[in-house]
């Protein structure tokens, strides 16, 4: 897949920004952001780069961390709603936390420039603005934590630390976005399948 076909890939995640002109400024900041960091950016920075005057991003949002806020709510619903899909899944904890951290990883290649924004830049957030995010980053962590639970509590899993374990997993995941390369050797679902694999190779799991 091309630099083309990654940037529509990424842009694609804020189809449900509306109107255009704040979907621009959406996908506008999370190249900034991701290129030059949230701090080193400025309004002048992104408005240019969605083809926009600096006062036109100021109808839409307010103020350059209300951007980020943006950015990082729909990125932190998406990772919670990948989770949750997984928890709710039929099938045995083996196959529920397969699905689940081959999706999450996917996700963290697929939308690596999205997902290194959200996931690094979050301290930039006001008080008020990631106390929310947290709740939702809360809110996955506890998801998966009940998968492994669950996998320690049938016998499926050698697990002595599900917490700790639990975060080990997000993390691997998590770090996909920053060394993932449109340009690499692996796609999307082949390290999805990867982590995966390690996963259930790290909790014990049996074959699937």
């Amino acid at each position: 897949m091309g630099a083309a076909e990654w940037a529509a890939q990424e842009s694609e995640e804020w189809a449900g920004v509306s109107p255009d002109a704040a979907r621009r400024l959406v996908s506008a900041a999370v190249e900034a952001f991701a290129e030059r960091g949230y701090h080193a950016t400025t309004t002048r920075d992104i408005a240019g780069r969605a083809g926009m005057s600096p006062a036109a991003l100021y109808i839409h949002y307010k103020t350059k961390e209300e951007l980020l806020y943006r950015i990082s709510g729909i990125g932190h619903e998406k990772a919670l709603h990948i989770m949750g899909a997984a928890a709710e899944a039929a099938g045995s904890a083996t196959e529920r936390l397969r699905d689940a951290v081959r999706t999450f990883a996917r996700w963290h290649a697929e939308h690596h420039t999205t997902a290194r924004v959200i996931q690094y830049e979050l301290q930039a957030l006001s008080d008020v603005h990631y106390a929310e995010i947290a709740d939702l980053r809360r809110r996955t962590d506890r998801l998966l934590r009940q998968i492994i639970q669950d996998g320690a509590d049938s016998g499926e899993f050698r697990v002595g630390d599900v917490p700790g374990t639990t975060l080990a997993v997000l993390s691997l995941c998590v770090d996909v976005a920053r060394w993932f390369s449109a340009d690499g050797p692996r796609t999307p679902d082949e390290v999805g399948a990867l982590y995966a694999d390690l996963v259930l190779r790290m909790v014990g799991a049996p074959p699937v």
